[in-house]
């Protein structure tokens, strides 16, 4: 999205790509009303629309076999009333082909930075492989946006602050059930949270477990993991028999760091190389993309002029840490309550009538702060004129 951006403006820009593909599963594939409004901004919006993807205007939480209606998006303003699901290579590959109608865009496929070039306490560049051996790139401005395991950020000395998770994710396919259930985000039992996103031909579905415990997960048989997952998520039970063999289960390593300080001279950290974030609301992509798009208003002019002060990178961090800081304290706040032991379930079934009076009390309030908050974030991000208006 940033090379998209100065591209647009017209910066050369090269980007990095170390696989020869963008085809990773079980990746973020969340699009959130934000990004929408962004593609809307650069004339995207309709031709991404048009891509294969399934649009999810409410989503719930199952609580004990009670459905609690949380989010809807509809409350949001049209018509970026409504959360995207999308492969994220199909996204990925929709923006690198409209990056490359500009002709200052070139993206090198199969080519992984292994370091950064150096001028006295400035980063110049980077060192980088492919296929036919080393080579260097020489840049006014380096970014790192190469994950939670960044290269390039390594490279440089900076080191993220590790938050402790007491949590991981175990990612699978399921087949669609016989019979649709409504949109829902998650499942939670006494003792299991089973994650389901609608996928239109099949399901993605996460079962939450404890830190570090896969291998007691496994021991414990396959035949134990489908029984939990259908008593928490009693929709799946008819589908849960596909699972027949650990390869089909994925170990995701939730982790929340982030980077107190995003830049050295000539270089700037965005997206999950300045700050990892976790599955919680599925904002980690969105939250890059303001990330670039908060970068793009600020560095095009420099860019295209006299060149990146430490002031203007310093500025993109001061705006970019706050909104990031305050997801992730929501985002450790949630851990830290369904990783907890549950004595009983959070709720009875039927709701006593005093967990029935604060449900109505609590769900308008969820209902009116939760579409603003997982679908726009806490600082959204507005593209400027000078990139918008320079095609």
């Amino acid at each position: 999205m940033l090379g998209y951006l100065l591209a647009r403006v017209g910066v050369d820009v090269v980007v990095l790509e170390k696989h020869a593909d963008f085809f990773r599963d079980f990746r973020g594939d969340t699009i959130h009303p934000s990004t929408l409004a962004l593609l809307g901004q650069l004339g995207l919006r309709d031709e991404f629309l048009e891509l294969p993807h399934s649009e999810v205007g409410t989503l719930d939480f199952v609580v004990n076999g009670v459905r609690v209606h949380a989010v809807d998006f509809g409350r949001l303003p049209a018509p970026n009333d409504f959360l995207t699901f999308m492969p994220q290579w199909d996204f990925l590959t929709f923006l690198a082909g409209k990056a490359a109608e500009f002709p200052s865009f070139r993206l090198l496929m199969s080519t992984a930075a292994t370091g950064v070039r150096r001028a006295g306490a400035a980063v110049t560049g980077v060192t980088a492989t492919d296929a036919e051996g080393e080579l260097e790139i020489v840049a006014r401005l380096t970014v790192a946006a190469d994950g939670r395991g960044s290269t390039v950020r390594a490279a440089t000395g900076l080191e993220p602050r590790e938050f402790g998770v007491g949590i991981d994710v175990l990612w699978f396919e399921l087949p669609n059930p016989p019979v649709p259930a409504p949109s829902t985000l998650a499942y939670i039992g006494l003792d299991a949270l089973v994650l389901t996103i609608d996928r239109r031909d099949h399901i993605q579905a996460g079962s939450v477990i404890p830190k570090g415990r896969f291998a007691e997960v496994q021991a414990g048989g396959l035949d134990a993991f489908r029984e939990s997952l259908a008593t928490t998520a009693k929709p799946l039970r008819p589908v849960v028999d596909t699972l027949t063999d650990w390869d089909q289960v994925k170990l995701l390593s939730v982790q929340i760091a982030r980077l107190e300080t995003w830049h050295r001279p000539g270089l700037l950290c965005i997206g999950d190389a300045a700050h990892a974030m976790s599955p919680a609301f599925g904002v980690g992509v969105n939250y890059a993309i303001q990330d670039a798009v908060a970068t793009a208003n600020r560095l095009a002019e420099p860019l295209l002029g006299d060149g990146v002060s430490e002031r203007d990178l310093a500025a993109i961090e001061r705006r970019r840490l706050p909104p990031v800081r305050a997801m992730q304290a929501l985002q450790l706040r949630l851990h830290e309550v369904i990783g907890r032991p549950h004595p009983a379930p959070l709720l009875a079934n039927p709701p006593t009538s005093a967990q029935r009076a604060a449900l109505n009390l609590l769900v308008p309030v969820v209902q009116a702060v939760a579409p603003r908050l997982i679908g726009r974030g806490f600082r959204p991000e507005t593209i400027s004129e000078v990139v918008v208006g320079s095609q």
